[in-house]
């Protein structure tokens, strides 16, 4: 990826590309960034960064959670949505109309407990198809965000809000850095309130610090995983950016699961141990990792949007850090807590 520092220059180079007939599939444009993704031949470095021009390799990210398929679905309430007591708040707010872009492997559109729930969306993959979930990851993070069927199936933390499927990542669960970005850009035009980042990687990429940055001052709320590594000091990009809401995960008892990064880059932590949500062709699937903790505190935050829509990034952060409940065997007011939304709603309106 080539990023450029002044405007005109990002529109000269695209300008020559076009006028050198290099084909499209060569070339992307970023313009969230002023950037571009150059393919280049496979025996060929990248250019050296030059003032007012930085290169970086467009990396690939991969996604990892684990899970056992179950054949009978958790009726109801699963355990995580009941555990951050969003069942008390319904009565104030069910997230109505928040607008939720989950960038991930795109959604099952025909799951019954979904289908009250989905904006259009987009496939960067295949842009003339639906962002149809070919993995189920995308499918399980949304039925946590917001699905609305509990007469038959379950249902989310925020069941009236409307998730928008960005697919990124492919039917592996995998994804380039550029492909993010343009999903991110995606949100930003689209109006989203919220972009669910349920996936990380070990280094650092200015391209996508920038991207979250801008959509940071959109007003956007980023809210990412700290990855599943049992890291004690560390976490995954773009949670470790401080404009994002990094989230680690917790299990039944209230603990940070051994799975979970920790440690002074988290922000909060949620339910992501065995957590129990929708899956491909109108089935259910129990899967671990701190991506389903990432998608409580999305509809957590769709919640509290619905109640309190001026409220911006920065706010909504501080709110959520005030209103932690602490952690068992945790330093108390050392180690962050975990997502209560009663208390949530309690500060925000405090």
């Amino acid at each position: 990826m080539l990023t450029f520092r002044h405007s005109q220059d990002y529109r000269a180079f695209l300008q020559a590309c076009r006028e050198a007939l290099l084909p499209p599939e060569r070339l992307v444009p970023l313009p969230l960034v002023q950037a571009v993704s150059l393919a280049l031949p496979a025996l060929q470095p990248p250019p050296p960064p030059t003032d007012g021009v930085m290169a970086e390799e467009d990396r690939r990210i991969t996604m990892k959670a684990s899970g056992l398929p179950k054949t009978m679905p958790e009726k109801g309430l699963p355990w995580g949505v009941q555990q951050i007591r969003a069942p008390l708040a319904w009565n104030r707010t069910t997230g109505h109309r928040i607008k939720i872009g989950v960038i991930d492997t795109g959604v099952d559109h025909n799951h019954p407990d979904l289908k009250a729930s989905l904006g259009r969306g987009i496939n960067l993959i295949d842009r003339g198809q639906l962002p149809h979930d070919d993995n189920g990851h995308g499918t399980h993070i949304a039925g946590t965000i917001a699905a609305a069927n509990q007469p038959g199936g379950m249902i989310g933390v925020a069941p009236r809000s409307v998730v928008y499927p960005v697919k990124a990542f492919d039917q592996n669960g995998s994804a380039y850095v550029s492909d993010i970005i343009l999903g991110i850009e995606w949100c930003v035009r689209s109006g989203m309130n919220i972009i669910n980042m349920s996936f990380g990687m070990k280094s650092r990429s200015k391209s996508l610090h920038n991207a979250v940055i801008s959509a940071t001052n959109a007003g956007v709320v980023i809210i990412a995983s700290s990855g599943n590594d049992g890291r004690r000091r560390s976490v995954d990009y773009p949670a470790r950016y401080p404009q994002t809401i990094s989230v680690g995960a917790t299990n039944r008892l209230r603990r940070i699961a051994a799975f979970s990064n920790r440690g002074p880059y988290i922000d909060i932590y949620a339910p992501g141990d065995r957590i129990h949500s929708a899956w491909l062709k109108g089935k259910y699937h129990e899967m671990s990792g701190t991506s389903m903790a990432t998608s409580h505190v999305s509809g957590a935050v769709a919640l509290l949007l619905a109640h309190q829509p001026e409220l911006d990034p920065g706010e909504i952060k501080s709110i959520l850090k005030r209103s932690m409940v602490p952690l068992r065997g945790a330093k108390e007011g050392r180690t962050p807590g975990e997502l209560d939304v009663l208390k949530m709603m309690k500060a925000a309106e405090a």
